[in-house]
């Protein structure tokens, strides 16, 4: 696939992988791009995961036409993009390898050499002459690695992306709706890290990009002025989406059911969008989605061993570790002999920033009753 006339796409796609990282849920599959600059000299952006390394150099060699490369450059150290790193090297041993510090460290660890020979360090800013192409260099630590470098291509306007920009999905599978995917894996993989990409904004803003080209996910070349405004509002931590999104846990079915009561309500009221998730049985990453997506959430809990249920602490402990902030929460707590999961729910998010919490918490002794009804009524209001 030609990216332009003198960049080609080179990578593959994954349908074997059912979690990303251990963990994401990936039913549309995963893509490991790679890309090659053809050029008097000629360089190649990064590798792919370690299963589809014979794809990748059978690639990379149809790309070249018989021509030998003279740079792999290392953007990102993650195995899914790393890990034929060696086997290139070997196959053409006057490459040389283009990286951070940082990077020739993290590939020491994995792979047991750095190419003390045969390596280019580079930092923010350094830049690569290939001809007519001239790379330069933007780092980018901590989006979401500390060696990341990200690369622009000043004669094409391409804008090499890392992680960044990236999405869960192969890139043959049907994709009608980008943001849901990306906006998946930037708050599961990148979103602890607002800061560090707000950082990365302010550095690409000067630079004329046409082409965004990620290590995950499509390429993307039209309306990129979308993409970069859902990033800087991800990477604030602002609001995308107006509206509700409801996440509990329900042993025997009362909290489940004030949690529906609730939705109920705010759809009446005229909610925009209501969203409910049930901690046990959802996926947690699209909770997790949902609740930096929205600005309203509800957290509806049982007292479990004074105190809240278990999937109800890993979904809040999901949040803090990605700097949840700039929401409004409301919660519900039930409990037969203590009503303890509200006190534990407010502990647990106590170092997030600019949360607003409502004046109303429904609470539920068992089940729900005319007096935890009315609470209902009155926490949808304020959230409305």
């Amino acid at each position: 696939m030609s990216i332009t006339n003198d960049i080609r796409y080179i990578g593959v796609n994954d349908h074997e992988l059912d979690l990303f990282e251990g963990m994401y849920i990936v039913p549309e599959g995963m893509a490991y791009n790679s890309y090659v600059i053809l050029d008097e000299k000629i360089a190649v952006m990064d590798s792919v995961e370690a299963k589809f390394g014979e794809q990748w150099m059978q690639n990379l060699e149809t790309a070249l036409g018989g021509r030998t490369p003279d740079y792999l450059i290392v953007q990102h150290m993650e195995p899914d993009h790393s890990a034929n790193i060696t086997a290139f090297m070997e196959k053409y041993p006057a490459a040389k390898i283009v990286a951070s510090v940082k990077a020739f460290q993290i590939l020491q660890q994995f792979y047991g050499t750095d190419y003390a020979d045969r390596r280019i360090v580079v930092k923010d800013k350094d830049t690569l002459e290939l001809g007519a192409h001239t790379l330069e260099f933007v780092g980018a630590p901590f989006v979401h690695w500390p060696e990341v470098i990200m690369t622009y291509d000043r004669k094409d306007k391409v804008f090499f992306s890392a992680d960044a920009f990236g999405k869960f999905g192969a890139l043959d599978a049907e994709d009608d709706d980008w943001a849901c995917e990306a906006r998946r894996y930037y708050f599961g993989i990148v979103g602890k890290y607002g800061a560090q990409v707000q950082a990365l904004l302010k550095k690409a803003a000067p630079l004329d990009i046409q082409i965004i080209c990620p290590l995950h996910g499509p390429v993307l070349s039209e309306n990129l002025s979308y993409y970069l405004d859902l990033y800087n509002t991800w990477s604030a931590y602002g609001v995308e989406s107006e509206g509700v999104v409801i996440c509990y846990t329900s042993v025997y079915g009362h909290t489940k059911e004030a949690a529906e009561l609730l939705a109920a309500e705010l759809e009446a009221g005229g909610c925009p969008k209501v969203a409910v998730n049930d901690l046990a049985r959802c996926d947690m990453a699209e909770a997790v989605e949902d609740a930096f997506r929205y600005g309203k959430i509800v957290l509806a809990t049982t007292t479990y061993n004074a105190e809240m249920f278990p999937t109800m602490h890993q979904f809040i402990h999901a949040l803090t570790e990605r700097n949840y902030q700039n929401r409004l929460v409301g919660m519900i707590e039930n409990g037969c002999w203590s009503l303890m999961a509200a006190k534990a729910m407010r502990a647990a998010l106590e170092g997030c920033k600019n949360l607003t919490f409502t004046e109303t918490t429904v609470q539920i002794k068992s089940a729900l009753n005319d007096g935890s009804r009315a609470q209902i009524k009155a926490l949808a209001a304020e959230l409305l």
